[in-house]
């Protein structure tokens, strides 16, 4: 179980990454409102700190992924979940998607099944997408790869208007609406 202060640090990490992953440790100290000494008392370095997040961002976006996933039987209701799970993970959705898909991504010793869990959740996304395909309801001419970048682009513009507060009360709406548009439902 995570301790109050450790989650606070590793919460904090996760924005500051999101923005800069070449942020120094002093920015997440400062977002995290502890001392860089406190920092140090729960992880010895930055490569712990980014471990942690991962698991994190891992467990939060997995869970929600899921949920949406067995929200219902109808890939249309699911597919509009799976945009409000990432658009609810928020900054771990952007930059726990951010990390996996980097060039430089390599299943790390001990982190193979995460990313094995990473790349099933994955698979059963687009499964999702592709039956809408076979039933006519996404254009086939849309590649899947293409559908899921897209919902990706919608929950990151997502998460940045709500950072803006530009449109808070109906940003869940207008990004199902520019998604569906977007993808011909």
């Amino acid at each position: 179980m995570t301790r109050p202060t450790e989650q606070t640090i590793v919460e904090a990490a996760i924005l500051v990454f999101n923005e800069d992953y070449s942020a120094p440790l002093e920015k997440v100290a400062e977002r995290a409102g502890v001392t860089r000494r406190t920092l140090h008392r729960y992880f010895t370095g930055r490569e712990e700190l980014l471990v942690c997040c991962a698991r994190d961002m891992q467990r939060s976006c997995r869970e929600a992924l899921e949920q949406a996933l067995t929200s219902s039987t109808d890939p249309v209701v699911q597919l509009e979940n799976m945009l409000y799970a990432g658009i609810d993970c928020g900054a771990k959705y952007a930059f726990f998607t951010k990390l996996h898909t980097r060039p430089d991504h390599q299943h790390a010793p001990g982190q193979a099944a995460d990313c094995a869990e990473y790349d099933d959740l994955q698979a059963r996304c687009r499964a999702v997408v592709a039956r809408l395909q076979q039933e006519g309801r996404i254009s086939p001419h849309l590649p899947t790869e293409w559908v899921l970048l897209l919902l990706g682009g919608v929950v990151k513009t997502t998460i940045e208007a709500r950072a803006t507060g530009a449109t808070e009360p109906h940003l869940r709406q207008f990004a199902w609406f520019s998604f569906s548009k977007g993808i011909g439902l």
